[in-house]
């Protein structure tokens, strides 16, 4: 057998000790030297994106390490907020939004291919889907006070853990094989208002004979940051204020006020520029919802005798967040058929309506022009106050398990049952249906809002809600070992099979899934699945310096049908210097539980068709009209299919020295996209060729919503549209490519101490989609992403500094005209290590306090998931052991 392991995977293996651990690849973390003269360990490992049991760290494919000391130089507080930072999270991922529908989620986009297609395990198993986004796996919901280590994994992998393992694989570590006791407490305070952080963390490990067991408890909160505190998204003047329109949507042409409903703009953040009423809605609205994590965790093995040994993996979580919105603007206003507040003739809120009849307005004499005519109003119901939005999400894991042998073979079999519950609230919502008639009668006056009778807001502000909730249950057994011995060692098998069934719901409230809530929208999705597979793979070291790896994945699913993903890689080592590595797999993303079960919703949709405009008699035939749509369910919606294929070198010319380059690339056919109703449209009358399999024009007498029908429309006698359905299809594809580069070195200053310093970087190729223009380097997706990491060790003392870079980009304003500039920020960080086993951290963030890169064509001012706007942030942790 060959054992002839080299420096930098002797290194990891003797810092990170036996157990679960990665290969060689591009280590993002720095790692323990093994001491002179130390004895190599030989204890057989398993590498993420391989189910083989082998004797050596080096792999096929390429994996990257985070481990603790490098989780705790990040001077992060959260899983997801340490992933955005990687540079192979290319475009960044989604962070805590106030107002959001997915305001808690935080999440990770391997390749800027999206949360759902980035398969993130927990200690080698699937992570809960999120319920409140339906596909994706919640990284607020991990503690990160829990984690030993994260290991990512730049290839597809759908051969050995199948759907959405498109982009890479994330797989989290948790802390196992602890004695002792710790204890942490740390606090930041920015320079910027808002976003302070408290964590705080109780872990204790005791082992005996025959088995061990690990507690713990977390806690960490982020506060919310107000967009009144941050000048680049300060102020923001909308027309959602107290502005009267003509019925045809046109502001009124009033010769001394104009829109303006002078006396009702009145009360902070209203004010009347020129001829409009302007609110300014960043006055009380948040960028970034606070959220907070409680975790207890709970880990234990037991040897039943020298073979055969029980373990129990549990956690429960509970993720909080809240969040703030601008009170609600009359938009959409959802009775009357015009899309506004209606404000009918004669009545008492209509402007030219006079005293002695009603009227409220004091300045009645100077709108008798409109006397007759119905007009609009643009309003905010500020008097009700801000919407907001508080989350509870808890997550619960049990997995117990068993390992032993049989004969000469490795064995694991299991059960695991995990359940994510969500729950929403939200505050100060506007029902129209019960605020209209309050607008006609008089009883809510336009002119003094802030005025109105307490009893009177009440009558039509709704409280909202949501229950989401996602369980799964999987049961499943694996066998490991040796085939048969060959010229250069044995051939390696793994041989395994899972079954799973998940039940997923996600209710709106009955108000928000009809539609009748102004300010706030959601469609109800319920269903369930269950899935099995069977899976194998092989390793063959077929020369002393070449290894071939084959794997195959069989999956079925109840609902959407069967796939089946097969991988083929190899190792080639010529010079005990200098090793290659390549690997071709195909993977898949099964339809997401969301999708397949929505609950079927009204929509009015905007098209260009000319024979429903000339039906309206509308003289204008390319004008845009709207027609009745549904947003339905798609039967017909597949599964996505991609192709991976890497290749690389890895150089270790000296024992301080490893560097590797690696080229990935990965095509997606059969994208699930949303079909827009002018897209439907063309499709139904051949003007376009883009489309998705199973549209239809439905038969006369159909009427909808009816998902049987699938995506398509209904047609009259005359060729006008009588009603379509849109919803998700299997259609295009993604296709990008890049580079992935990693360089590391060792120093030994002798009593000067040690110095580790490793530069990642990602650059993105090509990422072009539905064979369109090359998007790489577009608004949003950098062409290049870095991090140099830096540790030295020094007696009693600790100094990280870590330099993070994002390459420029272009506007998002100003497509390919203007160029964003890259953003280069600093974190430093110094510890102590006192002689009462305690450690005292400050370290600080952003070290020159720059802003994010600002972009007035992003919603928020800059690109909310590439950046953050915290500014400054200093830190001080204490961490005691026992």
């Amino acid at each position: 057998m060959k054992h002839n392991r080299k420096p930098l995977a002797t290194a990891i293996h003797s810092a990170l000790g036996a157990g679960v651990v990665a290969g060689l690849a591009m280590t993002a973390a720095p790692v323990l030297a093994q001491d002179q003269g130390e004895e190599m360990t030989e204890d057989r490992i398993v590498v993420t994106g391989s189910r083989i049991v082998r004797d050596d760290l080096d792999g096929a494919v390429p994996v990257q390490i985070i481990d603790r000391a490098s989780i705790e130089f990040s001077g992060k507080t959260s899983v997801a907020d340490l992933l955005r930072n990687q540079p192979i999270n290319s475009g960044g991922s989604f962070r805590p939004q106030s107002g959001s529908t997915a305001q808690s989620f935080g999440g990770v986009s391997l390749r800027a291919l999206g949360e759902g297609r980035t398969l993130v395990l927990i200690d080698g198993r699937r992570a809960p889907t999120a319920p409140n986004v339906g596909s994706g796996q919640d990284l607020n919901a991990i503690p990160l006070a829990a984690v030993e280590r994260i290991e990512i994994l730049s290839d597809g992998a759908s051969a050995i853990y199948g759907s959405d393992a498109i982009g890479g694989v994330v797989n989290i570590i948790t802390r196992q094989d602890f004695t002792g006791a710790e204890l942490m407490i740390g606090a930041s305070d920015p320079k910027r208002k808002g976003g302070e952080t408290r964590e705080a963390s109780a872990i204790m490990g005791v082992s005996g004979a025959d088995g061990r067991i690990l507690a713990g408890v977390s806690n960490n909160k982020r506060d919310i940051i107000f967009q009144r505190d941050r000048e680049w998204s300060r102020g923001g003047n909308s027309i959602f204020s107290n502005n009267f329109l003509t019925s045809g949507f046109g502001f009124l042409d009033h010769p001394e006020f104009g829109s303006a409903n002078v006396p009702g703009c009145q009360g902070e953040g209203f004010v009347v520029s020129g001829e409009r009423c302007f609110y300014d809605f960043t006055l009380q609205a948040a960028d970034e919802a606070e959220i907070e994590n409680q975790s207890i965790f709970l880990r234990g093995s037991y040897d039943i005798n020298p073979d055969w040994s029980l373990h129990l993996n549990s956690g429960v979580t509970r993720v909080k967040s809240f969040g703030r919105y601008a009170p609600v603007p009359s938009s959409p206003w959802l009775v009357g058929g015009f899309g506004a507040i209606v404000l009918d003739s004669g009545l008492p809120n209509h402007p030219a309506t006079p005293p002695d009849q009603g009227g409220l307005n004091p300045n009645w004499q100077d709108y008798q022009e409109y006397a007759d005519d119905t007009l609009l109003l643009t309003h905010r119901f500020a008097a009700n106050g801000p919407r907001d939005t508080n989350t509870d999400a808890s997550v619960y894991d049990l997995d117990i398990f068993m390992t032993g042998r049989v004969g000469e073979y490795d064995v694991e079999f299991g059960a695991r049952r995990v359940e994510s519950q969500y729950y929403e609230l939200g505050r100060n919502y506007v029902v129209s249906a019960l605020a209209q008639p309050q607008f006609d009668s008089g009883a809510y006056n336009i002119y003094d809002p802030f005025g109105n009778p307490q009893d009177v807001l009440q009558s039509f502000t709704a409280t909202i809600n949501r229950d989401a909730r996602f369980v799964s249950r999987e049961y499943r057994g694996l066998i490991t070992g040796d085939l048969f011995e060959m010229a250069n060692g044995p051939a390696g098998f793994a041989f395994g099979a899972e079954y799973r069934d998940e039940d997923y719901k996600d209710i709106f409230d009955d108000l928000q899934a009809n539609g009748n809530i102004t300010g706030s929208s959601g469609n109800s999705a319920f269903g369930d699945r269950d899935q099995w597979a069977v899976y194998g793979e092989l390793l063959f070291p077929v020369l002393e310096d070449l290894e071939v790896s084959l794997a195959g994945r069989y999956d079925d699913y109840s609902d959407f049908g069967t796939n089946f993903s097969p991988k083929v890689s190899l190792r080639w080592d010529p010079l005990d210097t200098v090793g290659f590595r390549a690997s071709y797999g195909e993977g898949f993303r099964a339809p997401p539980l969301d999708l397949l079960s929505l609950q079927p919703s009204f929509s009015a949709d905007s098209v260009v068709h000319a024979p429903t405009a000339e039906n309206f008699g509308n003289e204008d035939l390319t004008e845009a009209i709207q027609v009745n749509g549904f947003v339905i369910a798609n039967p017909d919606l597949g599964a996505e299919q991609s192709e991976q294929f890497s290749f690389g070198a890895v150089f270790e010319p000296t024992n301080w020295l490893t560097a590797t380059l690696d080229y990935w690339s990965i095509e997606i056919t059969d994208r699930v996209a949303g079909i827009g109703a002018q897209q439907i449209i063309n499709c139904l009358e051949g003007t376009t060729t883009n489309c998705p399999p199973g549209l239809a024009s439905f038969p006369a007498g159909s009427s909808g919503p009816d998902a049987d029908l699938g995506l398509g429309a209904q047609f009259g006698e005359n060729g006008q549209i009588t009603f379509l359905q849109r919803g998700f299809a299997s259609l295009g594809t993604i296709e990008t490519d890049g580079i992935d580069a990693s360089v590391r070195t060792n120093w030994d200053f002798g009593e000067f101490g040690t110095l580790t310093s490793e530069i990642n970087a990602s650059y993105l190729m090509t990422q072009e989609i539905d064979n369109g223009s090359n998007v790489a380097g577009e608004a949003g997706l950098p062409e290049w992403r870095a991090v140099w990491a830096n540790s030295h060790a020094w007696g009693d003392f600790n100094f990280a500094w870590n330099i993070n870079y994002i390459g420029p980009q272009d506007s998002a304003e100003s497509p390919n005209l203007d160029s964003l500039p890259s953003w280069v920020t600093h974190d430093v960080q110094a510890s102590y290590f006192t002689p009462w086993n305690g450690r005292i951290t400050l370290g600080v963030d952003n070290l020159v306090d720059k802003d994010p890169v600002l972009d007035p064509g992003q919603g928020r001012g800059f690109d909310f998931e590439l950046y953050n706007g915290y500014g400054r942030i200093t830190y001080l942790r204490y961490t005691q052991n026992f």
